[in-house]
Order: C-alpha cells, then sequence, then structure tokens
C-alpha cells in the first residue's frame, strides 16, 4: 500500500538533487517504502557529480562496507578546495567593493545605472558581476547553502541578464528552503511566480515546464511555512495552475485536497475541489481523492470511512504530509459528521462512531464536542443511544424569497443582451443600406 501510494518518483524529475535528499532520508526512516540499501544507492548516484566529496566519500565507503579511500576521492577533494580557492578570491575582492559605504550608498533600483558607476568607478565588467553567480552555484554544489544564497542575491541586484537571474532566483529559492528559511523562501518563490507569470517564453511548453517545477518546490514552503495552508490554496487554485496540474502533474491534487482538508478558512473551496477531482478521476487516484469523491459527490459514508483509513496509512509515509495527519483525520471526521447530519434526522451513535473509526467511547465524546463546537441544532437521547436533529423549517415566504433573489440581476443582464443585439442588428442594417 505505501509503496503504491509512494509519489517520490513522480516527482524527482521536477527537484533539483539536493531537494530530493531531505525525501530519501525521510524514507529511509520510515524504512516501510524501499530497502535500504537502494536508497543509499540513489544518494550516492544523486551526489557522485556534485562537489560534497566528504559526504559522496561516506556514501561509498557505507555502500561497500570499507574504510577505504579511493585516490579519486582524494584528487577531487584537491580539485574542489583549489576551485574554491580561486573562485571565492575573485569573488571576495567584488564584495570589498559593493561593502564600502559609498557604494551602498551610490547603488539605485536601476540595475543598468548601477553597473555604469561601478565600471566606471572599480572597473567592473560583466565578467566580475558573473563570479558572484559562479560562486554562489559553486558553494551550492558543495552544500554551503547559505553562501550560497548570499552570493545570488547579490549577483540578481546587479545584473542585467535576466536569463541568470531568474536561475539565480530558482538557487536562492532551494537554498533557503534547505536552510529552512521559510519567509525568505516564500519571498523567493513569489518572485518565481511572477516571473514565469510575465517572461516571454519561446514556447508555451516552457512555461509550463517552469510552472510545474515551481508547483513542486512550493511544497516546501506551504507545508512548513506558518501561512502555507492558505497560499497553497490560492496559487494551486488559480487558473495557470490549475491547468498545469491538470496538464502535467495531477499527483499535485492529493497537497491540494489535504491543504482545504485541513484548513477551516477554507471550507468554500470544497466544492471547487471536488469539482476537478471530478474531472481527473480517470487521471489520478489516491485514497485522498477518493476519500473527498466518495464523502461530496457519492455520499457514500462506508467508502468514505475505508478511504479514510487508507487515508492515514498515506499521509504518515508522505514527506510533505506527514506532519498534518492529526489534523487531516481531525477535520475529516468532522466533515463526515457535518454530511451524515445534513442528510439524517436521527443518528445512531454506534453507528456514527464506527464510520469515523472510533470506539463508543471516542465517538460519544467526539459528537457531544461537534455539537458544542458548532452549535448544531441538535440533541443526544443517551437512553436510545442516538443523536435527533432539529432541522429547521423554512417558511414559504422564505423560500419564494430564496428562490427570487437572483431574478432581477438575470432579468437586467438579459435586458442588456437583448439591447445590444438589437443594436448590432440596426448597426448591420445601416452597413448594408450605405453599400447597397
Amino acid at each position: 500500500m505505501a509503496a503504491a501510494q509512494d509519489l517520490t518518483i513522480r516527482m524527482i524529475p521536477y527537484l533539483d538533487r539536493h531537494l530530493i535528499f531531505p525525501l530519501l532520508e525521510f524514507l529511509e526512516v520510515k524504512e516501510v517504502v524501499y530497502v535500504p540499501e537502494d536508497l543509499l544507492q540513489s544518494k550516492y548516484d544523486l551526489f557522485k557529480s556534485s562537489n560534497m566529496v566528504d559526504f559522496i566519500l561516506d556514501l561509498y565507503q557505507k555502500l561497500h562496507n570499507t574504510e577505504e579511500v579511493l585516490q579519486e576521492f582524494t584528487d577531487k577533494r584537491e580539485s574542489v578546495l583549489a576551485q574554491m580557492e580561486e573562485l571565492r578570491e575573485k569573488a571576495q575582492k567584488v564584495m570589498d567593493v559593493l561593502e564600502k559605504p559609498e557604494v551602498i550608498a551610490a547603488l539605485r533600483q536601476d540595475k543598468v545605472q548601477n553597473f555604469q558607476y561601478l565600471k566606471e568607478n572599480y572597473n567592473f565588467n560583466e565578467e566580475s558581476i558573473n563570479t558572484l553567480y559562479e560562486f554562489g552555484q559553486f558553494q551550492y554544489n558543495c552544500g554551503d547553502y547559505g553562501g550560497a544564497a548570499d552570493y545570488l542575491y547579490h549577483f540578481r541586484i546587479l545584473s542585467t541578464d535576466n536569463e541568470r537571474s531568474l536561475n539565480a532566483t530558482w538557487g536562492k529559492m532551494a537554498s533557503e528552503i534547505l536552510t529552512g528559511n521559510w519567509d525568505a523562501a516564500l519571498d523567493e518563490m513569489l518572485k518565481l511566480r511572477e516571473a514565469i507569470d510575465q517572461k516571454n517564453f519561446s514556447s508555451p511548453l516552457q512555461q509550463l515546464q517552469q510552472r510545474t517545477w515551481l508547483l513542486h518546490w512550493s511544497l516546501f514552503v506551504f507545508f512548513n511555512h506558518p501561512k502555507g495552508r492558505d497560499g497553497i490554496v490560492d496559487m494551486f487554485l488559480s487558473t495557470q495552475y490549475i491547468n498545469t496540474i491538470q496538464t502535467s502533474c495531477p499527483w499535485i491534487l492529493r497537497y491540494l485536497a489535504t491543504a482545504i482538508v485541513t484548513n477551516k478558512r477554507r471550507k468554500n473551496q470544497m466544492k471547487e475541489l471536488v469539482k476537478i477531482i471530478e474531472q481527473e478521476t480517470y487521471e489520478y487516484r489516491d485514497p485522498v481523492t477518493e476519500f473527498v469523491e466518495a464523502l461530496f459527490v457519492r455520499f457514500d459514508f462506508e467508502e468514505a470511512q475505508k478511504k479514510l483509513k487508507e487515508c492515514e496509512d498515506v499521509l504518515s509515509n508522505d514527506f510533505f504530509l506527514a506532519a498534518t495527519q492529526e489534523d487531516f483525520m481531525e477535520s475529516a471526521r468532522q466533515y463526515i459528521s457535518e454530511t451524515y447530519c445534513r442528510i439524517h434526522q436521527k443518528i445512531d451513535i454506534q453507528e456514527m462512531s464506527q464510520r469515523l473509526n472510533l470506539t463508543q467511547e471516542e465517538g460519544e465524546k467526539w459528537i457531544v464536542n461537534l455539537i458544542r463546537d458548532t452549535r448544531v441544532d441538535a440533541k443526544i437521547d443517551f437512553e436510545k443511544n442516538i443523536v435527533v436533529m432539529n432541522t429547521p423549517v423554512t417558511s414559504i415566504y422564505q423560500q419564494i424569497i430564496e428562490r427570487t433573489k437572483g431574478l432581477t440581476f438575470r432579468s437586467q443582464v438579459l435586458s442588456t443582451n437583448i439591447k445590444r443585439r438589437e443594436l448590432q442588428v440596426s448597426q448591420n442594417s445601416a452597413t448594408n443600406e450605405v453599400n447597397a
């Protein structure tokens, strides 16, 4: 079950190798999805071409159960250290200039003006600024994410190369994610979203690919930032990104569904989610989307109960969703209760407890708390062990008011359309007369 529902393999093509590493670490701790030796081999294959020589050596020794240090690792370490020293020396010369008080005071928002100032006063050229990018990228490949974020930031505020600036933003976002700086990571994600939306790509496919990458990278931010579960709903339900999900990565619906189910402030967007899940049901299904479909489309409470049990297992083995498991189960039970109460007048507490995967005692406490917290008009008959729902009867006058509430607006729209059509017909007639 856990292996069949694991999305790591699907996500890997859209993640940087440094971002893949935390997912592999999580799977290694879980020990229920993949063989530990396979995960160790995957980590080695992932980083063997990076600059993290000591880390690669450690993986190699664990993989081959040896203490031997091959000459190739010694040579590579010396090469990396020499290259690092060379790049650091070049980058530090640039930073020494940028950190001067008079330079800080002279720099403006205009990048072209800044470059001209640095060129005239400090003999800067394109290569000087690109040194910051190269050293930032080098540090990132060495695993020094804090240093990489700093150099890529300075490069971006000076560079007039839009393509490299976009790449620097991707690098900075990854660096902030890997250092756990979620506020900064969110800022970088918003910059990337704006850049992708505004950039003129050579083909729509390139823009689709960039958005697909951003959807996957953003999961790190949304499920760690305090305001992430609001942000993910706003972004993923926007037209451009819901189209991207439906076109290239429908499995992202698992994360959107979890965010909406666990966010009480977003209940009003459940209908929109249900519609999308219905559209994609033949393309992608998992216990989370099937739970939503069973409860809100078919009102099949037995199926919803079964899927809720499966959701518990799926969420606990998902890197991004493990921390949301308790919230999800609590919110899902509340949705089941509310939906069940809306369509039944009398509810058997024992049966309801079974549907919520709770014991009789836990179920009674749950239902009492639900009635108290949501102020449902209901009473509990402990002798018969049932809940009696007091369904308010809407008067005939109120029903008429509700049904005719939008009548005036629809009439105005209809009238406007008729007038517009009449005007268009009269204009066409006039044009035909002139031509005649």
